[in-house]
């Protein structure tokens, strides 16, 4: 009787042993599962027509940007169009369209921007929303930062001197922020504010990779400054590179267009509300 309770119990042990085991490895299945849901887009930006000359910076209004500008032997322009010898092209903030859920929070390393030589280095970023976009002045003389922003991202301040470090943390998904400078008006710079990460920032050779991104049909835009938004619909699989392609005719215009303001005489200030 004894023997029969003890192998009855034996037996219970490693039943329970056995239910338990495979309760751990769908757990990890389900992990494994989950990685395997993901794949990895890598493509270009190009354009296929030819590149228009980029205008010159005339710095000559500050003569401390005008010195910078001649010490670094080369002549500043705006780097509207930038391209390498094979039509790939600089500077195009990729991003994947829609909502995407379990996503990674925010990175806590900052998103920095430099005012270096008077211009703003890198010219395109993207960051997250919750993420801190870090301004740092490069130049000894005076900056100022002005990002102009339809979701509360926007801020209006001066770097006095060289070494100056400013943090905004972005509020809201924005697409795109644009800087500028009130003291040099020739400064700019570019700000993709996203809620996920499935984004990126073409290369000088036009490439751009997107890791992790959710298996399943997805429409993929490209934005460039001069040229504005074009989209594709892709398919990607998990496990696997995902290529693409994005190509500008070169006869594209931004989407947004300059609003055309009359002040009425006698009006101090006018505030224009978008």
């Amino acid at each position: 009787m004894t023997r029969g309770i003890v192998s009855a119990t034996f037996a219970l042990a490693v039943a329970v042993v056995v239910t338990v085991v495979p309760v751990h490895g769908v757990q990890s299945a389900a992990g494994k599962q989950g990685a395997a849901g993901t794949g990895t887009i890598q493509g270009h930006v190009k354009l296929m027509g030819q590149a228009p000359a980029n205008p010159p910076i005339r710095m000559g209004a500050d003569p401390l940007c005008a010195k910078l500008a001649r010490e670094s032997g080369k002549r500043p322009v705006q780097e509207l169009v930038v391209t390498n010898g094979a039509g790939g092209l600089a500077n195009a903030f990729v991003e994947l369209q829609g909502t995407f859920t379990h996503v990674p929070a925010a990175p806590k390393d900052p998103v920095v921007i430099r005012q270096q030589g008077c211009v703003y280095s890198p010219r395109v970023v993207g960051i997250r929303v919750g993420q801190t976009l870090r301004l740092v002045n490069g130049d000894t003389l005076l900056h100022n930062l002005h990002a102009i922003s339809a979701k509360g991202n926007g801020f209006n301040h001066t770097q006095p001197q060289s070494g100056a470090v400013d943090n905004f943390v972005m509020k809201a998904a924005e697409t795109m922020v644009h800087m500028t400078c009130d003291v040099h008006s020739w400064m700019s710079a570019w700000v993709g504010v996203e809620t996920h990460p499935f984004f990126a920032v073409s290369g000088a050779d036009g490439s751009f990779t997107i890791a992790n991104a959710p298996a399943g049909r997805h429409t993929i835009r490209a934005w460039q400054e001069r040229y504005g938004w074009i989209t594709k619909t892709i398919e990607v699989k998990p496990g696997t590179t995902t290529p693409v392609e994005l190509s500008y005719t070169g006869n594209e215009k931004p989407g947004t267009k300059a609003q055309e303001i009359v002040v009425p005489e006698g009006t101090l200030a006018l505030v224009v509300r978008q």
